[in-house]
């Protein structure tokens, strides 16, 4: 048979995995080298694919790493499955890392944890410039429902960033049915982890049962409506930080055991700039998150103050002097 025909097509699903990759690494120096969070499934297999393809034409070296959470009977064996297939995908180094997970709280966040110090281990002794990580657009969805579902705050909708660090998600625009198709399409044999089928997890609940459901309600759209929103929420927030940051030197006096706002300066703010200077502060200072009920409480004494003595929050007392805002350690 000849050469040609024994090449994998380039199909749209292939060709789309390929040019979100390629997006991901325009910005790296020749030579460098970029890692893939390879479990073996199909997005970080189609991901690995991909990334293979691109480096190579971008004159960048592609490697794997392959976490073993240790989590399930055989996950040895797994792990080494996965990483055959990185290296017959020509990516090389391959590494294997065991982890250990936390057996308190929640075991999703715990692999979490784990996984991704391990990478960022990987990353420290190879030398790589970038950790592929190959969530998609569904994973995204799903991310910014639960956050909207659990009330925790803008910042929970704002979904996984495209880039945090030395973490890149590529595919965050990338449909879980395209990279399973671009699996089939190269003739990869992606591996199907239990537990993204065992519904004692929220996220494969929300997957199976709530975003299917909402789908039918609403008339489709759902995914990619919530990953735009995520996307402006994202973009609204960054603008809204770059503002507070510009302004919190010119409003912070820092004093002993603590610092003091500019009430003049904080009060001719809109109500959301205002409150992101306070948390700003605030975690800068005290190394502490103030929730949204306390920051509105602290902000009351700019906006509401007829007199009302200090507000003691955990670890902080909050008091208005004058024309100052008060912060200083309990």
């Amino acid at each position: 048979m000849p050469e040609s025909d024994r090449r994998p097509r380039l199909t749209p699903a292939v060709a789309d995995v390929r040019r979100a990759v390629r997006e991901a690494l325009a910005d790296l120096p020749e030579g460098a080298l970029v890692l893939v969070a390879l479990s073996g499934g199909a997005d970080s297999l189609a991901l690995a694919g991909a990334t293979a393809f691109e480096a190579q034409r971008a004159g960048l070296r592609a490697g794997a790493v392959v976490v073993d959470h240790q989590l399930q009977a055989g996950s040895a064996e797994i792990a080494e499955r996965a990483a055959e297939q990185g290296r017959a995908l020509g990516l090389d180094p391959v590494r294997i890392v065991p982890v250990q997970v936390a057996p308190d709280g929640s075991p999703e966040a715990a692999a979490r944890q784990a996984r991704y110090a391990a990478l960022l281990k990987a990353r420290k002794d190879t030398g790589a410039s970038a950790v592929l990580l190959g969530h998609t657009l569904d994973d995204q969805a799903e991310t910014v429902l639960i956050g909207l579902a659990r009330g925790s705050g803008p910042e929970s909708l704002w979904g996984m960033h495209p880039r945090i660090g030395f973490l890149r998600r590529p595919l965050l625009q990338v449909r879980r049915a395209t990279t399973h198709q671009a699996c089939r399409d190269q003739g990869l044999e992606p591996w199907s982890d239990p537990h993204n089928d065992d519904e004692r997890f929220l996220r494969v609940r929300v997957r199976h049962r709530v975003l299917p459901m909402l789908d039918e309600v609403l008339g489709g759209g759902v995914a990619l409506a919530l990953t735009r929103t995520a996307d402006t929420l994202r973009e609204d927030a960054e603008a809204l930080a770059h503002f507070a940051q510009e302004q919190i030197g010119d409003l912070v006096e820092h004093a002993e055991g603590g610092l003091s706002l500019d009430v003049g300066g904080l009060g001719a703010n809109p109500p959301a700039l205002r409150q992101r200077i306070i948390r700003l502060a605030v975690q800068s200072e005290f190394h502490t998150a103030l929730t949204r009920q306390q920051t509105l409480e602290v902000s009351r004494l700019v906006t509401d103050w007829h007199g009302q003595g200090p507000i003691h929050l955990p670890g902080i007392r909050v008091s208005r002097e004058g024309r100052r805002l008060v912060f200083v350690a309990a």
